[in-house]
C-alpha cells in the first residue's frame, strides 16, 4: 500500500505539471513544471521525502528500461533521423563543452568569493 500511495503522490504532482503546461502559454514541458513543483513541495516540507523516497528510487532504477520504446521508435525512423544526425551530434558536443566550461568558471568564482569573504572575516 505504501508503494501505491507514493506512486499516487508522484503521479498527482506530474498531473499538476501537465495541467499547468496546458494553461500556461510558455514553451516549457509539463514534466519540468512537475519537477519544479515536486522540488518546491519537498523544500517547503509540504511533502516529506519519506512519502516518495522508495518509489522514487525504484523509478530511477528502472529508468533505462523506460528508454527502450523511444529507442525502438528511433530505429524505425532512421531515414528521417539520418539527415540531422551529424548536426545534432555536433551541437550536442559543443553545447556540452560550453556548459562544462561555464559551470567550471562559475564554480571557481564562487570558491574565490567564499575564500575572500573568509579572509576578510578573519
Amino acid at each position: 500500500m505504501k508503494y501505491l500511495q507514493q506512486l499516487l503522490i508522484i503521479t498527482f504532482i506530474a498531473f499538476i505539471g501537465e495541467t499547468l503546461n496546458h494553461f500556461i502559454p510558455l514553451p516549457i514541458p509539463g514534466s519540468i513544471y512537475g519537477l519544479v513543483l515536486m522540488f518546491l513541495a519537498l523544500d517547503l516540507k509540504i511533502i516529506h521525502i519519506d512519502q516518495v523516497n522508495v518509489t522514487g528510487k525504484f523509478l530511477l532504477e528502472i529508468m533505462p528500461v523506460l528508454f527502450i520504446p523511444p529507442a525502438a521508435n528511433f530505429v524505425g525512423s532512421w531515414d528521417a533521423a539520418k539527415a540531422v544526425l551529424v548536426p545534432g551530434t555536433l551541437i550536442s558536443c559543443i553545447t556540452t563543452v560550453i556548459g562544462m566550461v561555464v559551470v567550471g568558471l562559475v564554480t571557481q568564482a564562487v570558491i574565490r568569493h567564499e575564500d575572500k569573504n573568509k579572509k576578510e572575516a578573519e
